[in-house]
């Protein structure tokens, strides 16, 4: 027992594991996921739905979009962007890992109409021969990737544009990486049943990593006739860093706003949004 609580409050390297399938394959699990997605009022898997409709009027007009523009959304979720972009006459694509997402999206497509392209795949693993105007990567996905993750999208993104296209994605800054702490917590069913429909014991390990900015939540669930640890990294960025990655990776007219509503940046954040050029 002595060793296996040790092995549960272990901290590992950072990025040591990846395991997004857990979160967005499992069966249960990306339900209560595409809950947190749709519920409106809440930031938690998405944007408030205000927020959302403030930001894709911000975005259908920096970018100029509009009728027969191409615009990838990496990261979709069940089409809450998708969808409202496409109402401006856009030809949207939205890349998913769940499932479940992807089967909502595309049923809300088919009711109001909507032609959207959804693709329920990894975007890590994701290829394709179309170029895009817009590709947007929104509420701080970048920030799970590793560096050498961050690199392959990055690279990904710019071999998808068309000639002048635009990337726009959304980080953590180093303000939002000061309020966390580290702690332990354990808790019989943890997060209300958020992992199992059976009942469990939670194990929640938060760590810091000062010197590389980057925190992990650590989920150890024990069920009866499993055990599963679920690694949740998020890397923090100062502007500086972000837009090193971004020139790095070739890209140019690199621009910095506070949210992806446009909203003027400050340096007193908690989010950095970024936009730049692919050429």
């Amino acid at each position: 027992m002595f060793q296996e609580l040790n092995n549960i409050n272990s901290r590992p390297e950072p990025f040591e594991f990846y395991t997004a399938e857990e979160l967005w394959a499992d069966e249960y699990t990306s339900s209560q996921m595409l809950k947190y997605h749709l519920n409106e009022e809440l930031d938690i898997s998405s944007r408030r739905a205000e927020f959302i409709d403030r930001s894709v009027e911000w975005i259908i007009s920096k970018f100029e979009i509009g009728v027969n523009k191409k615009v990838a959304d990496f990261g979709c979720g069940p089409g809450l962007y998708c969808s409202r972009l496409a109402r401006s006459g856009a030809r949207v694509t939205g890349i998913d890992f769940s499932k479940r997402s992807i089967e909502y999206a595309r049923n809300y497509a088919a009711r109001e109409k909507l032609d959207i392209k959804y693709i329920n795949q990894n975007y890590l693993d994701f290829t394709t021969a179309e170029r895009f105007d817009l590709i947007i990567m929104i509420m701080c996905d970048f920030c799970v990737l590793s560096p050498v993750q961050r690199k392959v999208m990055l690279d990904k993104f710019r071999g998808l544009l068309n000639l002048g296209g635009s990337l726009l994605l959304d980080v953590y800054s180093l303000n939002s990486f000061a309020k966390r702490i580290e702690q332990s917590v354990y808790e019989k069913n943890q997060l209300n049943g958020f992992w199992s429909p059976d009942d469990y014991f939670g194990f929640v390990n938060n760590f810091k990593y000062e010197k590389e900015k980057v925190t992990l939540d650590k989920y150890t669930i024990i069920e009866e006739s499993r055990k599963r640890t679920i690694y949740n990294w998020l890397q923090y960025f100062d502007p500086d860093m972000l837009k090193s990655e971004f020139a790095e990776a070739g890209f140019s007219g690199i621009e910095l706003f506070s949210d992806v509503s446009g909203k003027e940046f400050d340096n007193a954040a908690d989010e950095i949004a970024i936009a730049a050029k692919g050429d």
